[in-house]
């Protein structure tokens, strides 16, 4: 869902897998009006996914740099400057 340029993706209760489909399938659909990919994916039950994803969409093509959100259960992508 887009919101004033940031679109949010959920990825609670999903796998490695799931989660990193869910979010590079963000990545395809930004067009634009989009700078911001917020990935939500807690951190009441581990690190592994917030770990995977700024790990990994850190070397993505058309992300410029990923930072934790103000909440930790947060990753933000930035995929342009505002």
């Amino acid at each position: 869902m887009a919101n004033s340029g940031i679109i949010s993706v959920d990825v609670h209760g999903k796998n490695r897998a799931q989660a990193r489909a869910a979010v590079t399938a963000a990545l395809r659909k930004c067009d634009g009006s989009v700078y911001r990919i917020r990935v939500v994916h807690g951190f009441n039950m581990g690190t592994e996914l917030r770990d995977m994803i700024r790990a990994e969409f850190a070397k993505a093509p058309r992300v410029i740099r990923v930072e934790a959100g103000l909440n930790p259960g947060v990753t933000e992508l930035v995929i342009r400057e505002y």
